[in-house]
């Protein structure tokens, strides 16, 4: 813990009116959220490239926005980092009674998890299921959690045939609005279709965020291919057509298999 209590008073002084850093003194908790999304993205950089080199820095990293947030709260007399870490400790024991109460501790992770919801709406007055889901979430990652609070309660088709009829049916209706041309129904529909591929992912228990990325990087790589091959035969990319390029994305396809 000392290292932290170092962390905490290297911060107080940067903030310092007198003598800190101009640049730290200037921040605020606004100007300092982008810095909060950034380094938590950098922290789930160096999980998935199973870095741990890297990853105790970016954790570092993301600890210091905590604790900037928290002194600055502190300067205007809001709360301090005791009281940040009081706060968490008490919602993780209010949450797991079947731990630290009198409970029985032999639930499966399903009961846990819909403990979880329960408490949050019986004990903390969160009065709907999907109270809490921010809004500042990105768009995919609002609708999994939205739809897993909602599946803790039971409300989920029960078999994966079911979301794909589902898919079926909205994929029927984006149809019909692009030959109707109507673009306000494609871009509702499109939301649609994209909100219950998310709800099959959950129920085939993938994460709808690491299969995106993981498509995202396995097109970049093929695309890079044949960036490479055209360039290397001294071509350019706009000079190739359709048809050209297609057939290097093949061949990138065939070097992944093997």
């Amino acid at each position: 813990m000392e290292q932290i209590k170092k962390l905490i008073n290297i911060v107080a002084k940067l903030r310092d009116k007198k003598n800190g850093c101009p640049w730290d003194i200037k921040q605020t908790p606004d100007t300092l959220r982008k810095y909060i999304l950034e380094e938590a993205y950098e922290v789930i950089e160096a999980i998935e490239d199973d870095n741990k080199e890297e990853l105790k820095k970016e954790l570092g990293d993301l600890l210091l926005q905590i604790v900037l947030q928290s002194q600055i709260a502190s300067e205007n007399n809001d709360f301090n980092i005791e009281d940040v870490a009081e706060s968490i400790s008490e919602k993780l024991i209010r949450r797991h009674p079947h731990i630290f109460g009198e409970r029985e501790n032999d639930l499966s992770a399903e009961q846990v998890k819909l403990n979880w919801e329960l408490i949050k709406k019986d004990k903390e007055g969160k009065k709907r299921i999907l109270d809490g889901v921010p809004r500042s979430y990105n768009a995919l990652l609002r609708s999994l959690r939205i739809q897993e609070k909602v599946a803790s309660v039971g409300f989920e088709w029960d078999n994966p045939v079911d979301i794909i009829e589902k898919i079926k049916e909205e994929m029927g209706e984006l149809e019909e609005g692009i030959q109707n041309n109507d673009t306000a129904n494609i871009e509702e529909e499109i939301g649609d279709v994209l909100f219950v591929m998310v709800n099959l992912a959950k129920k085939l228990k993938v994460n709808p965020e690491d299969a995106l990325q993981k498509a995202n990087n396995k097109f970049i790589s093929r695309f890079n291919y044949i960036e490479e091959k055209v360039e290397d035969n001294g071509e350019k990319m706009r000079d190739k057509s359709l048809e050209e390029l297609d057939f290097f994305w093949d061949e990138a396809k065939s070097k992944e298999k093997k």
